[in-house]
């Protein structure tokens, strides 16, 4: 498992395009980990548009992978500003030697959200959201702070340490014209392992739905 950090040059029309719709930046991407003749094999990648960019101004992107790419495979000049070196995950991680109650900081976006009637809907409070993720955590194998609560007389559900901003609705066009809007947020904060199997399941997984816009990608560091 790979985790490379891409640089798009927004000169570039075809990067301003991929970077309006994130189905097709999917696709873009896809491309440098599959033939033109073959579709990308699924689960082969996860990925996210991060929120902050260079000092160039060019918009990064986090990419997960199970093997090495060949950016040249995309096929557009000048898509690319630059790439960082690939990181090994498993080796820079010790994942094999992990343990419970390791601690990493962590990013996250994802698509918060419950299926009623057979629909999925967006959880737009923030308190839903926190508890979103706090059961997602619970299921594969993390744990989130808790805040601490000074009002002894309050009642209602803990509330956890974590910073949910960017909501945003993303949309995007499938290659057969059909349109997709999926509601999403940006997690941060800090992560306890509680199941070390679990965790390293889900660092491969990734989180929730949206994937190919972008969603569902666990990004974690160390604490010393």
């Amino acid at each position: 498992m790979f985790l490379h950090r891409i640089h798009l040059d927004p000169r570039c029309r075809e990067a301003r395009r991929d970077l309006a719709d994130p189905y097709q930046l999917h696709a873009t991407l896809c491309r440098a980990f599959s033939p033109p003749d073959r579709k990308c094999p699924e689960g082969e990648i996860l990925w996210r548009l991060e929120p902050e960019t260079g000092s160039d101004g060019c918009p990064r992107v986090l990419v997960q992978s199970r093997t090495i790419p060949n950016w040249e495979g995309i096929g557009v000049k000048g898509w690319l500003a630059k790439t960082d070196p690939p990181v090994d995950v498993k080796s820079r991680l010790k994942l094999n030697a992990l343990a419970i109650g390791k601690r990493f900081r962590f990013r996250l976006r994802a698509n918060p959200c419950v299926t009623r009637a057979g629909k999925r809907l967006g959880l737009l409070r923030l308190e839903e959201q926190e508890q979103w993720i706090a059961r997602k955590g619970h299921l594969h194998g993390f744990a989130l702070p808790l805040l601490p609560s000074f009002d002894l007389s309050e009642v209602g559900p803990d509330r956890i340490d974590v910073r949910v901003s960017q909501e945003q609705m993303l949309s995007g066009t499938q290659q057969h014209g059909n349109a997709i809007r999926v509601f999403s947020v940006l997690y941060d904060g800090v992560i306890t392992v509680t199941d070390a199997d679990a965790f390293v399941k889900v660092l491969h997984t990734g989180i929730g739905h949206g994937k190919a816009l972008g969603l569902g990608l666990l990004s974690v560091a160390p604490i010393a």
